[in-house]
């Protein structure tokens, strides 16, 4: 007989689990001591003891954090879904402020790539001098031609 099968009112071990949810034993103790999961009940030998919902509230961590939220503001919505209330007001205000993150930083990484395509535009050609010193590569230098 298997002794991980969860029999009525047993409830799900930490292994378990971290098993339905796809994730590591290690983040579900994480997630608890950060205050993401609710401590579970304790079985007479002190496993933990998680019921069902743990999974659904593993899963929604788990597709809030593959959007780009914090652990904070994870922890924020499901605080609000706690109460019984919709979330879906204060969801909405942080998957705002989150885009308006976004656009800054995709502004910011399009702004790096022009100045790092100009950099190779502006590389000398196949006879690069050697570099001046305090300068990161030199400006291709001129043939100085004298009229003798």
């Amino acid at each position: 007989m298997s002794t991980t099968t969860t029999g009525p009112g047993r409830g799900l071990r930490v292994g378990e689990l971290a098993e339905a949810a796809g994730v590591a034993s290690d983040t579900v103790r994480y997630y608890e001591r950060a205050g993401l999961l609710p401590p579970p009940r304790r079985t007479p030998a002190g496993y933990r003891a998680y019921d069902s919902d743990a999974v659904d509230r593993l899963m929604f961590i788990q597709g809030a954090q593959r959007i780009g939220l914090r652990l904070r503001d994870i922890a924020d919505l499901l605080a609000v879904r706690d109460t019984g209330i919709c979330p879906c007001e204060p969801a909405e205000q942080l998957l705002r402020r989150r885009l308006a993150e976004l656009d800054a930083e995709m502004a910011r990484l399009a702004a790096l790539r022009a100045e790092m395509v100009a950099m190779v535009d502006a590389l000398p050609s196949a006879n690069c001098p050697p570099p001046a010193p305090g300068t990161w590569c030199p400006p291709a230098r001129k043939e100085v031609t004298t009229d003798a």
